[in-house]
């Protein structure tokens, strides 16, 4: 399985032709993001934000045969049931025996009920940034909550790059003392059921 970041919180994953794109976000809606323009078989949407819903930068393409099983969990963008920022709908792919889950801009630490729908997951992409989304803290905690073995920090702020009410990826990386973090100067991730359980920086 291959991941690609655009920066923010959208990913392009790809396994066997065939690829889905999660969370574009509009041209000028990131500060210092270039605008997303890729192709893919299907595009999965968090919630309908700028920032996260941008259909058009994505050019659907037919590939091969669909190797993804998908499912959404419901959640909220914020810590008061959706009343400041509304819903977030988490995505579960499940292709071959990795289950991959992107928490798109969750807002709270999540419920039993939801952990029992998302399961334990391999590969976990998670809002560290705050503000708009859960903060370091929090997003340590949801890792661990999901036994979560690769995670993929996302929605923070860097150098050039990314809103500046949300805090940097360090602010979470300084809470993961008990993980190994890899920084990639590359903005793609090969993942296999060999690949060694870490915190994956990558670069857009």
């Amino acid at each position: 399985m291959k991941l690609t970041w655009f920066g923010h919180s959208c990913w392009k994953i790809e396994e066997g032709g065939y690829s889905v794109v999660i969370d574009p976000f509009a041209p000028g809606s990131v500060p210092g993001v270039p605008a997303v323009d890729t192709t893919a078989d299907a595009v999965y949407c968090s919630h309908d934000h700028g920032d996260h819903n941008y259909v058009q930068g994505v050019r659907i393409v037919a590939g091969g045969a669909h190797p993804f099983r998908v499912k959404t969990v419901a959640a909220w963008h914020d810590d008061q049931e959706g009343t400041l920022r509304g819903y977030n709908t988490i995505h579960v792919i499940d292709v071959d025996d990795l289950r991959l889950v992107h928490l798109g801009d969750l807002g709270h630490l999540l419920t039993e009920e939801q952990l029992s729908q998302i399961g334990s997951a391999d590969v976990v992409m998670v809002p560290v940034g705050g503000f708009f989304t859960i903060d370091a803290a929090t997003a340590k905690q949801t890792v661990d909550q999901l036994k979560a073995e690769i995670v993929l920090p996302m929605h923070y702020r860097g150098e050039g790059f990314g809103y500046d009410v949300i805090a940097p990826v360090e602010d979470f990386l300084a809470l993961c003392g008990d993980r190994t973090v890899k920084r990639y100067d590359t903005n793609t991730l090969e993942i296999t059921g060999d690949t060694p359980a870490q915190v994956a920086v990558l670069r857009f």
